[in-house]
């Protein structure tokens, strides 16, 4: 157990702190911000495109890890789903970002780090694997279920893939994991300099995650109807690490590193993702404003029960 602790609290440490510096105004308010950008358009766009470029990566096949943790989250949307149908009685429309909620969880601010504490470097290329179509898969499947829920159109259903695909090829995640992937197709390796600034880039791209994410819980309140906010972090903090056990491990029986990024990513609260999208469609706002706070709060005595699975 102090091993668990050693690896989970200095990560939430950072989140307090960023938290804290917020809430008492240590840092101007244009530090979320910057720092927030900081984060995603260098830092860890840096670590990914190493990672795909240069980094060793699973002795498995993607479809496998991509299975494992997908299949996990499916199987959660489903349930949140009819959940949100048949025993909360909320509209059809909810469900969508009721199921986002459920199912989408924060792998890029909290799960990389957490998952480079406890398994060290091995676990770059797992992460950069399943990071490389969260965003992408969820989102998109979000939007096909609230076009379905609402009766839209097959025109609405075209220019939300045209306008999915335009924010993908603008996002310096997904930019910087594709290109890294074709750069080590190349063969060419990369030049010292050049890597030596990549890998500065990477080690600071965890404290700053970290430091952000407690900055930006400054925005999210703890609201919405309770049974609903109950049912969301059940879904998403119990529920869907242990599908995404049961499925890493036994049903495909995943090397220990690969099922332990899977695990641990599957383990992560609500990512801010899902609040964007209920509050982009006006449904579930509070609940998924409340299950991101309230969520990573409660992630601290989830993350710990997920280090000490893998670790053991």
């Amino acid at each position: 157990m102090e091993k668990v602790l050693a690896i989970v609290l200095p990560v939430f440490a950072l989140i307090a702190l960023g938290y804290a510096a917020g809430r008492f105004k240590w840092v101007s308010e244009a530090t979320p911000k910057g720092l927030a950008d900081f984060t995603f358009n260098l830092a860890v766009p840096a670590m990914l495109f190493r990672t795909m470029a240069v980094a060793s990566l699973p002795a498995v096949t993607p479809w496998k890890l991509w299975a494992s943790y997908f299949g996990a989250a499916l199987l959660i949307w489903v349930l949140a789903t009819l959940n949100a149908r048949l025993v909360l009685r909320r509209p059809a429309a909810d469900g969508a970002p009721i199921a986002m909620a459920s199912a989408f969880g924060n792998v890029v601010m909290l799960g990389i780090p957490l998952s480079l504490a406890a398994l060290g470097p091995d676990a770059a290329g797992p992460i950069a694997v399943i990071v490389s179509l969260h965003t992408p898969v969820l989102w998109f499947l979000a939007s096909l279920h609230m076009s379905v829920a609402s009766a839209g159109r097959s025109a609405d259903r075209t220019a939300m893939l045209t306008a999915l695909f335009a924010d993908l090829a603008r996002n310096p995640i997904i930019v910087s994991i594709a290109a890294g992937t074709l750069w080590r197709s190349t063969g060419l390796g990369i030049d010292p300099i050049a890597d030596k600034i990549l890998v500065m880039l990477a080690q600071a791209s965890v404290p700053a995650a970290l430091v952000a994410l407690g900055l930006s819980l400054l925005k999210f309140e703890i609201k919405g109807q309770t049974p609903t906010l109950a049912s969301i972090l059940a879904l998403k903090l119990v529920a869907m690490p242990l599908a995404a056990w049961l499925i890493a491990t036994h049903l495909l029986a995943l090397p220990p590193v690969t099922a332990g990024v899977v695990v641990i990513f599957a383990a992560m609260p609500t990512g801010a993702n899902a609040f964007l999208f209920a509050d982009k469609h006006q449904r579930a706002v509070y609940s998924a404003s409340g299950a991101v706070a309230l969520g990573t709060m409660m992630s601290v005595a989830t993350a710990m029960i997920a280090v000490y699975v893998v670790g053991h």
